[in-house]
């Protein structure tokens, strides 16, 4: 039973955070959520959030702060759920810092591979690291659509020096309300296959403003998925980090060719996603900054770095950039100029 004494923080309160403070609620615990759009925390201190999910609803009361309202509301908190675009991990970890207890401690439900940036502010010992699969949607302030319910829900979670600590076990009776949970030693390696996962599937499918079983069937796609796959993976490699069974696989499904594994990798989230659209296509509709600069921008990075060439993750971030600053528009057509870009 997970403690229920323990005051909880959710940062963001988009579709992932008002998933996660909607099931934390609905199981009883104390939880505050706090966020920078107007008209969503005032929806929910109004209504509440209603979250739909493809086999049923749920509606739960809430307790919602503006980020203004903060500094009177005289709370600390034991554990702070950090679910903001990676865009805005930096400055809205500052933001909360004060906040957290000094034994407390941030866990960021989020894309990207964030945790040694967050940890530069709060100290490596005040931070859990977590992979995530979580599907979900919001255009509608206090309404969410959630693609992915609490059974095809998955996080990895594990602390950053890869020890096992009863504050873990903790954190994984409390985050399994939300879905299932799995506690790695080696958090850096899951993070980074799910960062190959998302380059393979999220990067690709955010510039064509396609479902993603449309987009995962266009002509070429598998192909242009899997060499995305194979340069992040190549990046990881040389940067320490191995393949890890996500998204609820056993070892033993996971103990084929690199190859094999990074199509058991997309083709699992794939299943478990049949009927949403990828993040970044959120983020344009909404006419936001996507956050691929934070996923593929990491490979295209880190293998600079290195010395590694990853010309489609380096074409992926140049063709969202331009989306982003309104000189192309999501198309399908985009798949096009993704194989322009890299000969």
């Amino acid at each position: 039973m997970a403690n229920t004494t323990k005051k909880i923080a959710v940062l963001g309160a988009g579709a992932i955070g008002s998933c996660v403070a909607a099931d934390l609620t609905n199981a009883g615990l104390d939880v505050t959520v706090i966020d920078q759009w107007p008209a969503q925390v005032e929806a929910l201190q109004a209504n509440g959030l209603c979250i739909q999910m493809p086999d049923r609803e749920l509606r739960v009361p809430m307790r919602a702060l503006h980020l203004c309202d903060l500094s009177s509301a005289r709370l600390a908190f034991d554990i702070v759920f950090l679910a903001v675009k990676s865009n805005d991990h930096r400055w809205l970890t500052e933001f909360i810092k004060p906040y957290l207890k000094n034994d407390g401690v941030l866990i960021p439900v989020q894309n990207g591979f964030n945790d040694d940036s967050i940890a530069s502010i709060v100290g490596k010992t005040r931070v859990v690291g977590c992979a995530i699969e979580l599907s979900a949607e919001i255009f509608t302030p206090g309404l969410v659509k959630r693609n992915t319910p609490p059974p095809t829900t998955w996080f990895g979670i594990g602390e950053l020096d890869g020890l096992a600590t009863p504050r873990l076990r903790e954190i994984e009776a409390i985050m399994r309300n939300i879905g299932h949970v799995e506690l790695t030693g080696n958090i850096y390696s899951t993070k980074w296959t799910k960062l190959v996962a998302n380059t393979m599937t999220m990067g690709p499918f955010g510039l064509l403003g396609l479902g993603n079983a449309e987009a995962a069937n266009l002509p070429g796609m598998f192909d242009i998925s899997v060499a995305l796959g194979r340069e992040s993976a190549a990046v990881g490699e040389a940067l320490g980090y191995r393949l890890q069974p996500i998204f609820g696989l056993r070892a033993d499904e996971f103990a084929g060719t690199t190859e094999e594994n990074l199509v058991k990798a997309m083709n699992t989230l794939l299943g478990h996603i049949t009927h949403g659209r990828t993040a970044p296509i959120h983020d344009h509709i909404k006419g936001r900054t996507s956050e691929m600069e934070y996923i593929p921008g990491v490979v295209s990075r880190k293998g600079r770095e290195l010395g590694i060439a990853t010309p489609l993750n380096d074409a992926v971030v140049a063709v969202d950039r331009q989306i982003n600053n309104g000189e192309l528009k999501m198309d399908r057509a985009n798949i096009e100029l993704l194989l322009q870009k890299t000969g």
